[in-house]
C-alpha cells in the first residue's frame, strides 16, 4: 500500500517513538501532521524532513491533556490537512516508580491525563472525520505494561491497561465503518521514557538499559508502518514487540 499523499497524524512527535514514526512515514511519501508540546523540536524536525526528503509536513504545538485545545487544533487545521487517514496516538509518559501509598498524586494525574484522557480527546476529534469519509486507521502506542503489572508500575500500568481496553472498545465501536484499529505495544525502548519517569535523573535512567540491548524507537516505527501497510481488509489488532533480552515486563537478561 502506498502512503504517497496520505495524511498521517502523529502525536508526541518531538522525540522518541513519535519522531521515528514521523520519519518512517515521511520516508514512504506520506504527508505528515505532527504535534507535541515542544514546538521548537517539531520545527527542527520539519525543516530536516523538508530539506532531506521534500516532505509535506505541518507541525503545531499541542498538549493532548487540554481537551479544548485538542478540539480547537483539529478544527483549525487548514482544509488541505483535514482528511487524516492514519492517526498514531503516541503521546504518553510515565512518572515515578513508587508504591501506591508513597506515590505522587501529581504524577498520577499527569499519566492518566496524558495516556488515557489525551488519547481519548485526540481520537474523538479525529475519528469523526474518518467515519464521515468511511476510511481510516487508528494506531495506538501501548506497552507491555498494558498486559502485565510490575512492582512500582501501578498507575502507569493502569493507564496502559486502559489503552488496551480502549483499543478493543474502538474496534467494537467502529466495526462496519471500514476504519482499522491497531495497537503496537513495546517492551523496553531506549528513549527519553526513563529520563521522564525519574524526573530528569540521568544516572538512574541509564541503569534501566544497562547490560542488555533494548529496542530502538526506529524498531517500533517500523512495526507501526508495517501495520499501516497491510491491505485494507487486514487489521493487525495487537502487536507486542519485545527486545530479545526481555521475557516479560519484569524479567530481562542482563550481561
Amino acid at each position: 500500500m502506498s502512503f504517497k499523499n496520505r495524511i498521517v497524524y502523529v502525536t508526541g512527535a518531538s522525540s522518541g517513538i513519535g519522531r521515528s514514526c514521523v520519519r518512517a512515514f515521511a520516508g514512504r511519501g506520506a504527508r505528515i501532521l505532527a504535534s507535541a508540546r515542544r514546538l521548537d523540536r517539531l520545527e527542527a524536525l520539519a525543516a530536516e524532513l523538508r530539506k532531506s526528503a521534500g516532505t509535506d509536513i505541518h507541525v503545531f504545538a499541542l498538549d493532548v491533556r487540554d481537551r479544548d485545545a485538542v478540539d480547537a487544533a483539529v478544527a483549525a487545521l487548514p482544509s488541505e490537512w483535514k482528511n487524516i487517514e492514519i492517526l498514531v496516538n503516541n503521546a504518553g509518559l510515565s512518572r515515578g516508580l513508587s508504591p501506591i501509598h508513597e506515590g505522587s498524586i501529581q504524577d498520577w494525574e499527569e499519566m492518566i491525563d496524558t495516556n488515557v484522557k489525551g488519547l481519548l480527546y485526540v481520537s474523538r476529534a479525529v475519528i469523526r472525520g474518518m467515519v464521515e469519509r468511511g476510511r481510516g486507521h487508528v494506531i495506538n502506542i501501548g506497552s507491555i505494561a498494558g498486559h502485565e503489572v510490575y512492582p512500582g508500575g501501578n498507575v502507569y500500568c493502569a493507564s496502559k491497561f486502559a489503552v488496551t481496553a480502549l483499543g478493543r472498545a474502538l474496534r467494537l465501536d467502529l466495526n462496519g465503518t471500514g476504519i482499522r484499529v491497531s495497537s503496537v505495544d513495546p517492551g523496553m525502548v531506549e528513549t527519553e521514557f526513563s529520563l521522564v519517569r525519574f524526573h530528569g535523573d540521568g544516572e538512574r535512567a541509564k541503569k534501566v538499559y544497562q547490560g542488555l540491548t533494548p529496542l530502538s524507537p526506529n524498531d517500533i516505527a517500523e512495526a507501526v508502518v508495517w501495520c499501516a501497510d497491510r491491505p485494507p481488509h487486514v487489521n493487525i489488532s495487537r502487536m507486542i514487540v519485545m527486545p530479545t533480552d526481555q521475557a516479560s515486563a519484569g524479567l530481562a537478561h542482563r550481561r
